[in-house]
């Protein structure tokens, strides 16, 4: 018996054939001639690219109440948390995240459920034309692969009249995409952290001026970050542009991401009771996601310092006798930030690589120089140019009291989350669990 129906095979093959093609464009260089000459780029031309583009569409951002969240943790949960509290009070919702694990069609999801293969084909068709008009007469090329995955969920959401959208930043906020929109109901920030320091800066100030361009006049905003001068710079953010600041403070023992998002729901007028029923349906895939427990697997796409150190705070409160870590880090990521914390965990150590079109793993053999340092003594560390063929290993040589930890990248951990739920599976079921 066949797993899908012959209309789900044929819907799959439409679906697949657009995202082949969305991954195919990272072989243009974008705003070709733009990039000739020896003029350095400016960052608020990702702006006018999106600008373009959904103007070519006739601008199906317009419309919707927002909700903004960014940070350099945390904001794919808070989004999601916000969502579903929306939805919980009966709200029609769009949701917009990155990155996704299994399958594209998590970018993109109304209330409860993912866009179908189908509607996402028939919406690519749609704007196909669109992505030539922009590449031939735009002004900076055509747009990104993330903005035609925004441009698209605009269109979608605008087609299932959607009357609230939520969407997460993509990178830093200034310039990201996704800060097209105009003025939102409210914005938030999770934290601050080094991350993308190549495009946000380095310096802890530069990157939260960049997350803070998020914040607009009319809006309310919230954050969750601690650190008084962070906070300072919001304040005077919120002062100058008109908007309304409220700063968080979880008490200790409490989750952050869960105040954030239920003290943003509230000001919007949400009901405890749906605040409440949002926030405890909230689950998001490897998101130290445990997938067996003989031996415990867990997967996780932890790939910032923030992040690796939440998934360590999860891991010491797990029982297991042997940690074997499975690890795949991208190549503009500080792997030091990952080893220092994880690797002096770890009895015996599998780095890999990820297969993703268009993203670039750090190569293993550099990787591992980098960690020695902080391997702890007998651990072993070996080299798998295949994740499949690193978590054969790791199985092999487990035992039921011992634990698999995969991380170090959404890449990695959606490589092999695909052991346990196939993209097929995500895409007829439109969810991830």
């Amino acid at each position: 018996m066949l797993l899908f129906p012959h209309y789900m095979d044929k819907s799959f093959l439409r679906f697949r054939t657009a995202v082949e093609y969305i991954d195919s464009l990272s072989n243009l260089p974008l705003f070709d001639d733009y990039m000739s000459g020896t003029a350095k780029p400016h960052p608020e031309i990702f702006i006018k690219r999106m600008k373009y583009f959904l103007d070519l569409l006739g601008n199906p951002e317009r419309g919707f109440k927002f909700i903004h969240i960014t940070g350099t943790s945390g904001k794919g949960t808070v989004a999601t948390m916000v969502h579903n509290g929306l939805v919980a009070s009966g709200k029609t919702c769009g949701l917009f995240t990155s990155p996704y694990v299994v399958s594209p069609i998590e970018k993109i999801q109304i209330n409860d459920l993912y866009i179908s293969p189908d509607e996402f084909a028939d919406i690519f068709e749609e704007i196909k034309p669109y992505i030539d008009r922009a590449y031939i007469s735009g002004e900076f090329g055509q747009p990104s692969y993330f903005e035609i995955y925004l441009a698209m969920a605009f269109v979608y959401f605008k087609q299932k009249k959607c009357e609230w959208v939520v969407l997460e930043v993509g990178c830093g906020g200034r310039y990201d995409a996704t800060n097209i929109i105009p003025a939102p109901v409210a914005s938030a920030i999770t934290c601050i952290d080094y991350d993308h320091t190549e495009v946000l800066g380095k310096t802890l100030k530069k990157i939260t001026l960049d997350k803070a361009g998020i914040i607009k006049k009319g809006s309310k905003f919230f954050t969750a970050e601690t650190r008084p001068s962070l906070r300072k710079i919001f304040r005077e953010v919120c002062l100058n542009d008109g908007a309304s600041f409220a700063e968080v403070s979880p008490k200790a023992g409490d989750d952050s991401n869960s105040v954030l998002a239920e003290t943003l729901l509230r000001s919007i007028g949400v009901l405890d009771i749906f605040i409440k029923k949002g926030i405890e349906s909230t689950k998001l895939p490897a998101r130290f996601e445990i997938m067996e427990r003989k031996p415990l697997v867990i997967i996780d796409g932890a790939h910032n310092r923030s992040k690796v150190a939440h998934t360590v705070e999860l891991l010491k409160k797990q029982k297991y006798q042997k940690l074997i870590l499975i690890l795949a880090i991208a190549h503009d990521k500080d792997s030091k930030d990952t080893f220092s914390q994880i690797v002096p965990l770890a009895d015996k150590i599998f780095l890999t690589r990820f297969l993703a079109m268009g993203r670039k793993p750090s190569p293993p053999v550099r990787l591992m120089k980098e960690l020695k340092p902080y391997l702890k003594s007998g651990a072993s560390v070996e080299i798998f140019l295949d994740s499949q063929d690193a978590y054969r290993k790791a199985q092999g040589l487990s035992t039921d009291d011992d634990c698999i930890l995969v991380t170090g990248s959404f890449y990695l951990a959606g490589e092999l989350r695909k052991r346990w739920f196939q993209e097929e599976v995500v895409a007829r079921t439109r969810r991830s669990f």
